[in-house]
């Protein structure tokens, strides 16, 4: 897992990465968070981001059996 605190301390965000979307990706964004009501888009879709990377991640680790 990724670890990204320390007890209670964030770490600087100092990586940009910038994503260009069409019209019905940004209006489909748009759309959710005017419908769910989210205060953040930047913390949204960098959450939403990690969540499924690190979904993938486990549905990829190898197992024993």
């Amino acid at each position: 897992m990724v670890e990204t605190k320390k007890k209670g301390r964030r770490a600087p965000r100092t990586h940009r990465l910038v994503i260009a979307l069409n019209d019905e990706e940004y209006k489909a964004i748009e759309r959710y968070v005017l419908k769910y009501k989210v205060k953040n888009k930047s913390k949204f879709v960098r959450e939403t981001l990690i969540k499924t990377i690190l979904k993938q991640f486990e549905e990829d680790h190898p197992t024993l059996f």
